[in-house]
């Protein structure tokens, strides 16, 4: 089995299938402008953004993926300002706390927006290539940028039908952002990036999570796979206790693994028979660790998985631009290097 850098979505659709691929599959949610850069040998205007988005797909294409990451149009929920420093708070920005701030708030309406640089960059892919959609956040993290997390979790007690409410609004305008999305051809993987959970627990109790969360996430896989077309989930955090229910919701792949919860090798024993593993190895290992330590994980990893299949390459959650370079190549180099 040898690499060639040439995209092939079927390969990712194999994966995604738990079936034998051709080559070694990577997987990525994102990266960071300036390996972008580094990869396709030239600068890239984020003030331009279908040329910079471009230049990401250039990037894309040229290392081997079989897809590229976009957003389908720049639809979003109204929130306060956050401080971004080294981490983002919670409890910051929130807008909604009670029937008035409720009823003032106001909500866009994803059919506003335009989605035609999904069309454009349709023209501009290399043959084979498709887009990867995600969503403006998901509807959890969503739900705790309108409410904040400490107001989330006294509202689930206090007041319930609210919290209903404004997660059934988050939930409802998701589900139409991914329907416009689908309606274009150059559009063949969604993906719901929703962040559930801390270390050891999910940001909500289960049962919490499968009353308020989980239903809108069937409800987007429902519109995927009725367009034909698989869904995956990116999220953080502690999965054990609800890792069923995503499987049973439909989607075919999960991605975002950290050594600290549970690392990915284990995680594919655990759940590669029911729903494909993405990516996996952990952002702190890539930072900390050898060019040679890393390739060496990432050839274990591929050879784990090389007979019972649904894995495909990359890191534990993205590419952000306190990861070097030389460790990311590293990373991939181990599947072209696989045989």
């Amino acid at each position: 089995m040898s690499f060639k850098p040439k995209p092939d979505i079927n390969n990712f659709y194999k994966v995604l299938r738990r079936e034998r691929t051709e080559r070694p599959v990577l997987f990525e949610f994102f990266m960071n402008k300036r390996l972008y850069e580094n990869i396709i040998g030239r600068e890239l205007d984020d003030g331009d953004m279908l040329n910079y988005l471009k230049g990401v797909t250039d990037a894309f294409a040229k290392i081997g993926y079989d897809y590229v990451t976009v957003h389908a149009s720049n639809f979003s929920y109204n929130a306060g300002e956050q401080r971004r420093i080294s981490t983002v708070s919670l409890n910051e920005g929130f807008v909604i706390t009670d029937e008035a701030s409720f009823e003032k708030y106001k909500w866009n309406n994803p059919d506003d927006y335009d989605y035609s640089n999904l069309k454009k960059l349709g023209e501009y892919l290399p043959d084979g290539m498709k887009l990867m959609v995600m969503g403006p956040g998901g509807v959890l993290e969503n739900t705790v940028r309108l409410i904040g997390y400490e107001n989330l979790c006294f509202m689930l007690y206090e007041n319930p039908d609210l919290l209903k409410t404004v997660i059934d609004n988050i939930g409802a305008r998701m589900v139409r952002y991914y329907e416009n999305a689908l309606t274009f051809d150059s559009v063949g993987i969604i993906m719901s990036n929703d962040d559930w959970g801390f270390k050891t627990q999910t940001f909500l109790k289960p049962q919490h999570m499968r009353e308020y969360i989980f239903p809108w996430h069937k409800k987007i896989v429902e519109v995927s796979s009725a367009a034909g077309i698989p869904a995956i989930l990116h999220s953080c955090g502690y999965f054990d206790d609800i890792m069923d229910d995503v499987i049973e919701m439909g989607y075919s792949g999960k991605h975002s693994y950290e050594d600290t919860i549970l690392p990915v090798e284990q995680s594919y024993d655990k759940w590669h028979d029911k729903i494909a593993i993405l990516g996996g190895i952990d952002i702190n290992f890539l930072i900390r660790s050898s060019e040679d330590d890393i390739k060496m994980r990432c050839l274990k990893m591929l050879e784990q998985s090389s007979l019972s299949c649904g894995y495909a390459l990359g890191s534990g959650n993205s590419i952000p631009d306190y990861v070097p370079d030389n460790k990311y190549f590293a990373m991939i180099s181990a599947a072209y290097d696989y045989s």
